[in-house]
């Protein structure tokens, strides 16, 4: 009975959201609606140490458009190829591809910055904001279902994800099924997120260093589920280059953060 009511995920009819006469795209709210948890809880738990929460807003004005221009250029460098001839497709983000390494470096570097020129410790703003990143993560990733893309190879497992022909590679035209990467990068990212937090409170590592574990735990997840993807992707000796720097993720993430081991300072010393 089970396997009759659940034996695939349904792919979603359309990509945007019809509000009367508006028409939104759905990958757009997701980052959007990932972005806001993001800010918020980041607040939260600013405020819980007597910070000031009105500090990440405007962290969150600079980083949030830089990550995302940062996790464009990324993916149209590694992707270059499928944008001949339609260069001035480039700035439509909407239409899906955001390469996330490219935005976590860029808007990472771009929120320390800011919160240093506000008078936040760097420590202290990586150990706040850092856990919440993972959950935006998970929530972006509900647009690439909304898109019908990067899903992985054919699967006949009960939460197989349904593709319609019209979004599937050409050597998988037969196939219905597929695995939903979005779902387990989704679930890897709820599940690091509650990691991180366990480690932070636990001040497992000094002010900061959660960022590495972060980098580290990210890189572990999108290397398996990165070798499940099916879409075309650029290949650097013949191995997917979104493999290759979910490798250097782990190695340099694993080596700062194994520096970083140690008693953390108290919530007032950051």
């Amino acid at each position: 009975m089970v396997g009759t009511l659940w034996a695939s995920i349904p792919s979603p009819t359309s990509s945007s959201l019809i509000i009367g006469p508006l028409e939104l795209r759905a990958y757009g709210l997701m980052i959007a609606l990932g972005a806001f948890i993001a800010v918020a809880w980041s607040q939260r738990r600013l405020k819980a140490r007597g910070g000031d929460p009105e500090i990440v807003s405007t962290i969150a004005l600079w980083a949030i458009p830089a990550g995302l221009v940062g996790a464009r250029l990324y993916h149209v460098l590694t992707d270059w190829r499928s944008f001949r001839g339609r260069w001035e497709d480039v700035p439509a983000v909407w239409q899906g591809g955001l390469g996330i390494p490219g935005g976590l470096i860029v808007g990472v570097v771009v929120g320390a910055l800011v919160a240093r020129r506000r008078g936040l410790g760097m420590g202290l703003a990586l150990d706040v904001i850092v856990p919440t990143l993972p959950v935006a993560q998970a929530v972006g990733r509900l647009g690439n279902w909304f898109n019908q893309e990067v899903f992985g190879r054919p699967s006949n497992l009960p939460w197989a994800l349904e593709i319609d022909a019209t979004h599937r590679p050409a050597e998988y035209a037969t196939s219905t099924t597929f695995h939903p990467t979005f779902l387990y990068e989704g679930l890897w990212n709820v599940a690091l997120a509650v990691a991180l937090v366990g480690v932070e409170r636990r001040r497992i590592l000094r002010p900061g260093y959660i960022v590495a574990l972060w980098v580290a735990g990210y890189g572990l997840g999108r290397l398996w589920i990165e070798a499940l993807r099916a879409d075309p992707a650029s290949l650097l000796v013949g191995v997917r280059v979104n493999i290759w720097m979910a490798l250097l993720a782990i190695v340099v993430g694993g080596v700062f953060a194994l520096r970083g081991r140690g008693t953390g300072a108290s919530a007032t010393d950051r």
